[in-house]
């Protein structure tokens, strides 16, 4: 019983000795329980609406007020052709787009049915099916009230055209495989990674490394490139699993995937070197690599939309690297958009590159001094 009561008592004093795994114990709960409360939202409001209306009349900014009031619809720009609606969508930055006809006015006055064209990036499914859904209720209720109003109204007045683009089928497997292979990246870079360096550093080889005469950068590039390879074998092979056991199509360029994965690797691997340039040991490190996956799993858009989440986690996302990199393969792979359409996450995961590699090798460099 004594033995044991000292083994306790040993077990106790080693948790509790360094306030990094006090912090770890004590805080991840609380921040993991407070953040996912508040971002994990299955009800998508506030989708981001690109309008070009062609009518431009009383008729058609009534119907669009409609979908604005409803609060899932926000219109974040007004296009001035089709071809801009279509680029809007193409890029992310718009979910919905809406085409009112030049004859929409006239339509309604003729007694006719007014033919307006809701064009949904279902790449999503979870913002796609519930923009389908309310779309058409919306349309369907304007419709009632104009039918209940006037005598003699046979035809529904409104008649909402929802057009699913890049997955109109719905089909999860698309729409999850090349999100999947980013958390696969993600887990094997940052987890390995990190444990791998303070694996090292505990069984003595890494201080033989540091008496030789290589330099800080040679030993983290010698750390790195290798990474890299798995990385890269690993994107291979999922590629050829969705596309022949789940049949995902491969619309877009493997060329520029390739090349732009590239910075999404470099990003994760900077933040499994940090880490392991903080953690004392691999307990410490594993630790703080599920405190960086679980976010990237749950506030990055893998799972749940992002514009179903809180400004302020949005912008809590807006520093996960895996955020900026479902936009490229989602893009790619889904859409066959290209390299333009994807400067704005590309200059993103190359600023995470650069930045969590010199404070990396910074700190590795302080360490060994």
């Amino acid at each position: 019983m004594n033995r044991l009561l000292a083994m306790l008592q040993k077990e106790f004093l080693q948790m509790f000795r360094d306030r990094l795994t006090i912090g770890m114990i004590f805080m991840l709960p609380l921040v993991q329980l407070l953040l996912f409360g508040y971002a994990i939202q299955t009800e998508v409001k506030h989708i981001p609406t690109v309008v070009f209306d062609q009518s431009l009349s009383s008729d058609s900014r009534e119907l669009l007020d409609a979908f604005k009031a409803s609060g899932y619809f926000d219109v974040t720009h007004v296009a001035g052709s089709y071809r801009e609606v279509t680029e809007m969508i193409d890029s992310g930055r718009a979910k919905v787009g809406m085409v009112f006809p030049p004859d929409f006015a006239v339509s309604l006055k003729r007694g006719e049915s007014a033919a307006v064209q809701v064009l949904v990036d279902a790449s999503d499914s979870m913002v796609a099916s519930s923009t389908i859904a309310t779309a058409s209720s919306i349309g369907l209720l304007k419709s009632q009230n104009i039918i209940a109003q006037k005598a003699g109204v046979i035809e529904p007045p409104y008649d909402i055209r929802v057009r699913p683009w890049y997955n109109p089928d719905g089909i999860t497997a698309y729409y999850m495989v090349p999100a999947i292979l980013g958390i696969i990246v993600t887990m094997t870079m940052v987890m390995m990674t990190s444990m791998s360096i303070v694996r090292e550093r505990e069984r003595g080889t890494l201080e033989q490394l540091i008496v030789t005469p290589i330099r800080p950068y040679e030993l983290m590039i010698g750390k790195i490139i290798p990474n890299i390879a798995l990385g890269y074998s690993q994107i291979t092979v999922a590629l050829l699993v969705g596309s022949l056991v789940f049949n995902v199509p491969i619309r877009g360029s493997l060329l520029e995937l390739y090349l732009l994965t590239l910075f999404f690797i470099t990003a994760s691997l900077g933040i499994g070197i940090l880490i392991s340039n903080i953690a004392k040991n691999q307990m410490q490190a594993f630790q703080m690599s599920f405190f960086v996956l679980l976010p990237s799993i749950l506030l990055s858009g893998f799972l749940f939309p992002r514009e179903a989440m809180p400004l302020a986690v949005q912008y809590i996302g807006n520093i996960i690297p895996l955020t900026y990199y479902l936009v490229i393969i989602r893009g790619i792979v889904l859409k066959g958009i290209g390299f333009s359409y994807l400067i704005p996450q590309v200059t993103a995961l190359l600023v995470f590159s650069l930045v969590l590699l010199a404070i990396s090798i910074a700190k590795f460099k302080k360490k060994i001094a």
